[in-house]
């Protein structure tokens, strides 16, 4: 785990400053060892910073030449078979032990693309062959590990972060107000996108060549990506070959997957633990971690008072009953709050699932234990665990049938009352609710209820569920939202059921850009590897050939998602500490914006500045903040959008040149 930088010139030497201080924006991605490698014949230069966690020796130091002197490449991941294709390769006279230089001699054996279809891991890589002159770079299936790149006038930018780019001296701080659209939506910026204009970030699962030989020539900057694993082709190939076999050889065949992928991604010569929430995907990576290790493993939570955010008491169950080495950490408010002014910078475009809060705080208290850390994320969208998967469908087969008006005339009854009421109208009837079918945060569901019912057909349903601003581009002035894999609808993979539409269209988009970018800076930023054995691709490709019935089934108390999932789960650990209602790994923002966070917001969004920044209509914002501080509505996302989309910008321009132009 480490991270990369680069550029390409083909009007100036490369310089060796300019390329340290690219690295230096992104030391905390790699405090251990830093490297350069440029050739000033080719104008190409690549600088890296190391997180040391396979072969902590000189031998494993990057950028890493080949044997032959041919490809120089930087790589910031993991080749969970690396040993694998060691074994493969045949004898060798290996340098050392790090799967970088497997890597290479897989590249000079088998070529660039055979080796990425080969590879089981996490990574972006950028590889340069001196023979050809070409730049190649190349992104992980699932999209765990990030890569920025771009034209900027005569120079090639790309890197790990933003961060990174924005360090070179050719580098435009143009925003891209589209962008910004789309983070209003989607509280990210989607893949292939970036918040500024000229550079995107590489798609999961493609590579890029560049022929640089010819540095006038057309046909480099108008290179595109390739494919080389497509997750839609996993959904296709999964429904022309489906599982055959029975419950129980479904379930088998499942653990023996996930056990090798689980015991792959615990490869590691520093130490090593995992994030436990006590919900089904942590304890289930726990559980098999636990049952292949012969130690105590390190688990790690942390928990909350308020009772609607707090799962550490259940992940102290189950960290107990699988004999785990176990650390808890109970936050209170005002350390949670301390984070807010760090999330501009750890996160290096506009970012806006609050999550990113907690996510934080559990990777910078396991990091004073261990340098890496695995854990569930992937088995919601693999395996059918949003609760939208099944009551998406289920709304709509009730309601969708009702005239248009019908269906407007209940949500503006909804909206009639306030969130809050609606929590005081479920806790009065609570006890006469089963159990199994209690949840948390009812008003907010309500709403959210209200607001899908205007959709007119299933897809548009689900559209409305994952956006924030539905009309983003009446926020953003001068703002269009360009098209994406979400509003392209013949990009999408044919899925058979509207369910799993909607898990394939997470997978490709809220898991990579949301999920995976969430972990993968909270987790860098304090310079710990995060690794999430559901994302090995041979996972992904079993889910997607079990049926539907395999992942969401009907029971007594409603319909459950990840049922396959449980059931390897309860082989392990008792039903009665995992069944319970799925909760979110959240704050309880709606009551930090109008308590504690209150002046902070009022100072970013006030009127006379988003009007003077132009980015924003200021009379919507300052409408939707004066409603939500009334507590006639809950509007906590979108003014997270908003807020931190205005920190970041003032964060960008308090910003100091990295190096002088």
């Amino acid at each position: 785990m480490c991270g990369l930088a680069g550029y390409f010139t083909s009007d100036a030497l490369v310089n060796a400053q300019v390329l340290t201080a690219m690295a230096d924006s992104i030391r905390h991605r790699g405090p251990d060892d830093e490297g350069i490698w440029l050739d000033e014949a080719a104008g190409i230069g690549f600088a890296f910073r190391r997180l040391s966690i396979l072969d902590l020796s000189p031998a494993g130091h990057q950028p890493m030449a080949s044997a032959s002197g041919r490809f120089v490449i930087m790589f910031n991941g993991e080749i969970y078979n690396h040993l694998d294709l060691r074994r493969e390769l045949g004898e060798q006279e290996w340098r050392g032990h790090s799967d970088t230089e497997t890597l290479l001699a897989a590249c000079e054996a088998w070529g660039f693309e055979a080796t990425l279809k080969k590879a089981v891991g996490m990574f972006a890589i950028a590889l340069w062959d001196r023979r050809e002159r070409t730049l190649t770079l190349a992104r992980d299936r699932m999209g765990e590990k990030p890569l920025y790149y771009g034209w900027q006038g005569k120079t090639f930018l790309f890197g790990s972060e933003l961060n990174a780019l924005r360090a070179h001296p050719a580098f435009r701080n143009d925003i891209d107000r589209n962008a910004i659209a789309l983070q209003m939506r989607y509280c990210y910026v989607p893949a292939p996108y970036s918040i500024y204009q000229g550079i995107g970030k590489l798609l999961p699962g493609t590579f890029l060549t560049l022929p640089l030989g010819d540095k006038e020539g057309a046909h480099t900057r108008n290179a595109a990506p390739a494919p080389y694993w497509q997750l839609a082709d996993a959904v296709r190939a999964g429904q022309a070959n489906p599982f055959t076999g029975s419950d129980e050889e479904a379930v088998n065949e499942l653990e023996r997957v996930l056990r090798v992928a689980v015991k792959g991604q615990m490869l590691s010569d520093v130490p090593l633990g995992a994030f436990l929430s006590g919900g089904v995907d942590s304890s289930l990576i726990v559980a098999l971690m636990q049952s292949q290790s012969g130690q105590p493993v390190r688990t790690f939570t942390i928990g909350f008072d308020q009772a609607d955010y707090n799962e550490a008491e259940h992940a102290k169950a189950v960290a107990k009953h699988l004999g785990t080495d176990h650390t808890e950490l109970y936050v209170s408010p005002e350390q949670a709050l301390a984070v807010i002014p760090r999330l501009p910078t750890l996160y290096d475009e506009p970012f806006s699932d609050s999550s990113q809060i907690p996510t934080f705080l559990v990777a910078q208290m396991a990091r004073r234990h261990v340098t890496v850390a695995l854990s569930g994320d992937g088995g919601d969208e693999l395996f059918g665990g949003y609760n939208r998967y099944f009551t998406a469908r289920a709304i709509w087969r009730r309601l969708g049938w009702l005239p248009a008006p019908l269906r407007a005339a209940l949500a503006a009854g909804i909206h009639a009352l306030s969130p809050q009421t609606w929590d005081s109208l479920y806790q009065t009837m609570r006890p006469l609710v089963p159990v199994r079918l209690r949840t948390q945060r009812v008003g907010d569901k309500a709403h959210k209820l209200a607001r899908i019912l205007d959709a007119g057909s299933p897809e548009a349903m689900y559209t409305c569920l994952v956006s924030q601003w539905l009309d983003p581009a009446t926020l953003v002035r001068a703002s269009s939202e360009p098209p994406t894999l979400l509003s392209d609808a013949h990009s999408w993979a044919q899925a058979s059921t509207f369910e799993q539409r909607m898990m394939y269209l997470d997978g490709v988009t809220y898991l990579p850009d949301d999920i995976l970018v969430k972990v993968d800076r909270a987790a860098m930023g304090v310079s710990l590897e995060g690794r999430m054995p559901f994302l090995d691709h041979r996972v992904a490709e079993l889910a997607w050939r079990l049926p539907l019935s395999m992942k969401i089934r009907s029971g007594a108390g409603g319909f459950e998602g990840k049922w396959a999932l449980r059931q390897v789960l309860y082989k392990h650990v008792p039903r009665e500490l995992i069944e319970r209602p799925k909760m979110g790994f959240g704050v309880p923002l709606d009551a930090w914006l109008r308590g504690p966070l209150k002046p902070w917001a009022e100072a970013l969004l006030e009127p006379a500045r988003l009007t003077r920044e132009g980015y924003f209509d200021a009379a919507l914002v300052t409408a939707t903040w004066r409603e939500h501080q009334s507590g006639a509505r809950n509007w906590q996302h979108q003014l997270w959008n908003v807020l931190m989309f205005q920190a970041w910008a003032e964060q960008q321009s308090a910003r100091p040149a990295t190096f002088p132009v």
